[in-house]
């Protein structure tokens, strides 16, 4: 989800109260979830990272060093070099994006192939908790610095940004799932309302695998079915 719930947590990490006109969401501390400033991620983005390798020059290099190849090894297990012509590239494809809060059905959210999706995307209870939980699947090559970035707005203000690394995966038939640290949307008068946000998946080299732009709503009570 361009920055979808799962970064609905503020920068300031306070819970929505009445009297807040700016509420913000409340989600548990994570190493995995702090990333860098926007200076410090442009230049990030300037770096050079170096020639991209093959997966069979990943195998090659450095094979004399028992541990290291060992873990490239492990990584690339499940990898047929037979399958066809290997490409520099990775690709990394988002399969599904998933909203999980107790004592509710999983809220799967609709992927449109034509783009972000068109109107009010979906709806959150004031005040309770949820993880996000996204799974994809990766081919060609190894995605090095998978991360997961979101933005979200009120009243045209931004409430939160959040950052979170994924992690290094090879390519494989079985897809991966990754879940992100629960959070607490906000709760009070001023919390309610429609949010706007954007989303990222992007790996090491900036490049972005999927960007969403989207609009939910948090309100008093969850939707009925």
């Amino acid at each position: 989800m361009g920055e979808t719930i799962d970064s609905i947590s503020s920068s300031t990490h306070g819970s929505g109260i009445d009297g807040d006109p700016n509420p913000s969401f409340n989600r548990l501390p994570s190493e995995s979830s702090l990333g860098p400033t926007e200076e410090e991620e442009e230049e990030l983005s300037n770096i050079q990272l170096g020639p991209k390798c093959s997966i069979r020059q990943h195998l090659e290099k450095d094979k004399d060093d028992e541990s290291l190849r060992k873990w490239k090894e492990q990584l690339l297990g499940q990898v047929d070099f037979n399958s066809g012509e290997e490409t520099l590239e990775p690709e990394v494809k988002i399969l599904s994006l998933t909203i999980i809060s107790p004592g509710r059905e999983d809220i799967v959210l609709p992927l449109p192939e034509s783009g972000d999706p068109k109107g009010l995307w979906f709806t959150l209870k004031e005040g309770s908790p949820y993880n996000l939980r996204f799974c994809f699947q990766v081919t060609n090559n190894i995605v090095s610095g998978l991360r997961y970035t979101n933005t979200v707005w009120k009243t045209g203000l931004k409430v939160d940004s959040t950052k979170e690394m994924i992690g290094t995966f090879s390519p494989q038939l079985e897809p991966y799932t990754h879940e992100m640290p629960e959070e607490t949307t906000p709760s009070g008068f001023f919390a309610r309302g429609s949010y706007s946000a954007k989303s990222k998946f992007l790996d090491d080299d900036n490049k972005c695998y999927l960007e969403i732009k989207y609009t939910f709503d948090i309100q008093k009570e969850w939707p009925s079915d």
